[in-house]
């Protein structure tokens, strides 16, 4: 074999190998068109400076995460929260040691592996953990608090953004009880949003 035809081999193995290694980045994913009232990070795309798109992107994000569907979940006392108004949970419940009820009234005692009637499921059904609770606060508040390992369940932004992308909890959101609004756009929608938020410096607004 000649030199030539073996150093021709050779780059043509090499480049295979680089291929091969390839990974889709999530630029290059298929951005999600808006949905029910949360915006694509499509109509983002237009704001240059960077500091004020990744605030504008949180501000989206704000839609979700202070709807009754997340904040009821994430309540600033011991008691979960529920509908529309944010009633404290009838009847009484409590968050206990583990976020999953007190000893005698677990969650798991009404609560299924899946909606049944007006009842919301989850086969995890329980209370964001204390610390994460964001009930009443801003949204510079809460965007401070979530990006604080201390206070997000020891998450880099990088776990955030899958948490809020694939978390099945969180995708009830999305799949509440016929008789309750479901929070606007989807789930993969609003993760878009996340990681796009992120990408723009994670950026929070100061009030």
């Amino acid at each position: 074999m000649s030199r030539a035809t073996l150093l021709a081999l050779t780059l043509a193995l090499t480049a295979g190998c680089r291929e091969s290694r390839t990974v889709t980045s999530p630029s290059q994913e298929q951005v999600l068109p808006g949905e029910r009232g949360l915006r694509s990070v499509a109509d983002f795309a237009g704001i240059s400076e960077e500091r004020e798109r990744s605030l504008a992107l949180f501000g989206e994000l704000g839609q979700v995460i202070t709807h009754p569907r997340c904040v009821n979940c994430h309540p600033a006392g011991e008691r979960p929260l529920q509908g529309e108004e944010g009633f404290p949970h009838q009847p009484l419940v409590v968050r206990g040691e583990d976020n999953h009820g007190a000893a005698a009234m677990q969650c798991a005692t009404c609560h299924g592996e899946s909606n049944f009637r007006s009842i919301p499921g989850n086969p995890d059904w329980h209370l964001a953990p204390a610390e994460m609770a964001w009930e009443g606060k801003t949204l510079a508040e809460i965007c401070a608090q979530i990006k604080d390992p201390a206070r997000n369940g020891d998450m880099s932004l990088e776990q955030l953004a899958e948490h809020m992308a694939h978390d099945d909890l969180v995708a009830y959101g999305w799949k509440p009880p016929a008789q309750l609004e479901p929070a606007p756009g989807n789930q993969a929608l609003f993760g878009q949003l996340v990681r796009a938020w992120i990408a723009s410096g994670a950026h929070c607004p100061e009030s």
